[in-house]
């Protein structure tokens, strides 16, 4: 299983770090990385394979939204069966 997980925000030091810190706290695989800045704003997309992933789905994807808004970023994580549902409508 995969999921998407999108970062958007001010550039600043150590945006990869911190958000492959808190993938790995729930035993989360990245395994595609495209990021890129545009002026002073940073975006990424990872591709993340969750089926190893410790925990809830849910609580994996609150956790992250919470660290992005404490770096003051937008992040979110979407299963990637939701992903491929939008854009088979």
């Amino acid at each position: 299983m995969k999921a998407v997980l999108t970062v958007v925000g001010k550039d600043s030091v150590g945006i990869l770090a911190k958000v492959s810190a808190g993938c790995a706290e729930f035993n989360v695989n990245i395994m595609e990385v495209s990021q890129s800045v545009l002026s002073d704003m940073f975006c990424m997309i990872m591709i993340c394979d969750i089926s190893s992933l410790k925990g809830d789905f849910g609580t994996f994807a609150d956790e992250m939204k919470a660290l992005g808004q404490n770096m003051g970023m937008s992040i979110h994580v979407m299963h990637e069966d939701i992903f491929n549902s939008m854009h088979n409508i």
